[in-house]
């Protein structure tokens, strides 16, 4: 019977089945509009998925934007009341350009599970993770996580310049342009022709020729400074070029990873919080039931997901279907609490599951 159900309307059961179940554990249904405004959401969302997101322009409205997940709208709601702890659960469609992935879904379905307000970080971040993992159990899913927050206080941590600093940091979640900056802080990169001689140029604006695009002349001038301003520092140090490297390329179960990682701290005690709320965290899935023994974790995990995750990520992929996206992704999100916010913060965790994705696994029980 089911083989004649349209296959929209069978992932629109199964989510509807998985989000019952996140209400049965105590959630608030949660419903948002298709088309949102674009601003905020422009701002906020990394620059893979701006590149991705479906943008339209309203006459009254001004330029909108399709759903391209439901975390925003679910954090900006929750500001907006009295802040005390809740959960929240949620399923309708999301869009996203897939340029990259002919194949692959532009509109699809998402599941997701939001939790405000815990008290306990660690505990949080291991309930969230284990619903996760007991909903999706039954398809014997591989589990990826990682933490942005070891990744920040390293950067932080940079005996470097605030202005480098704060480039790294902006470039957290993109890798190929961190370690890209990573080389020229540490002149490792030889200077683009075209940056040379700009840093070379007694009047770069005169020598520029006709002046286009939307930066003014001051914010040109200002760039400039900072350019040169740069190259007059000297150049980060071999030893924290290994450093970072060390530590982007621990892989291994969270017990060795967290050894590892403390090993590093001795030349980095910058990490040694994040590695604290990293080893609660552990504790905290052993006594929910998770592996941990076994549980992977990869420092550079989550970098090419949402901009606004900064602690714990994780993830669940089936070895069985390498060429599928990840079934289900999700984080801890404070930061984006206190931008919606107006500075007040609400600890926020949470996550989406793919319900397209799990039928094509063959659905669950």
């Amino acid at each position: 019977m089911a083989q004649d159900i349209p296959n929209k309307s069978r992932v629109r059961i199964e989510a509807e089945s998985i989000c019952e179940g996140f209400v049965a554990d105590g959630a608030m249904r949660f419903e948002t509009d298709i088309l949102l405004q674009a601003e905020v959401l422009l701002d906020l969302y990394g620059e893979d998925i701006r590149a991705r997101a479906y943008v339209t322009t309203d006459p009254e409205r001004g330029e909108m934007m399709l759903r391209p997940d439901f975390t925003v709208p679910v954090v900006q709601y929750h500001m907006q009341g009295d802040g005390f702890p809740a959960s929240y659960t949620y399923f309708g469609e999301v869009f996203r350009k897939q340029e990259d992935y002919p194949d692959r879904r532009s509109e699809y379905m998402q599941v997701g599970y939001e939790e405000f307000g815990g008290s306990n970080a660690a505990e949080s971040d291991a309930d969230v993770f284990g619903q996760f993992s007991d909903v999706l159990a039954p398809l014997g899913l591989r589990a990826a996580t990682g933490d942005i927050g070891i990744l920040i206080a390293m950067v932080r941590g940079l005996a470097t310049t605030e202005d480098r600093r704060a480039a790294l940091m902006r470039h957290i979640w993109r890798p190929a342009r961190f370690t890209a900056l990573v080389k020229r802080f540490a002149g490792l990169a030889p200077v683009p022709p075209s940056r040379a001689a700009l840093l070379a140029s007694e009047a770069p604006l005169q020598d520029a020729g006709v002046m286009i695009g939307l930066r003014s002349e001051r914010e040109i001038e200002t760039r400039i400074d900072a350019l040169r301003a740069d190259a007059a520092e000297p150049p980060m140090s071999v030893e924290i070029v290994d450093l970072i490297a060390t530590v982007l390329s621990v892989s291994e179960t969270c017990p060795n990873a967290l050894e590892h990682l403390r090993d590093i701290a001795v030349e980095m005690p910058g990490l040694l919080p994040a590695l604290d709320r990293f080893e609660a965290r552990c504790e905290a899935m052993a006594r929910r039931g998770v592996d941990v023994d076994s549980l992977p974790f990869e420092a550079s995990y989550g970098r090419t997901s949402m901009e606004y995750y900064d602690g714990f990520v994780f993830g669940f992929y089936s070895e069985a279907r390498p060429d599928l996206p990840p079934v289900a992704t999700g984080g801890r999100y404070d930061a984006l609490t206190r931008r919606l916010g107006q500075g007040r913060e609400i600890p926020a965790v949470g996550g989406v599951i793919r319900p397209d994705l799990v039928l094509d696994l063959g659905g669950l029980p």
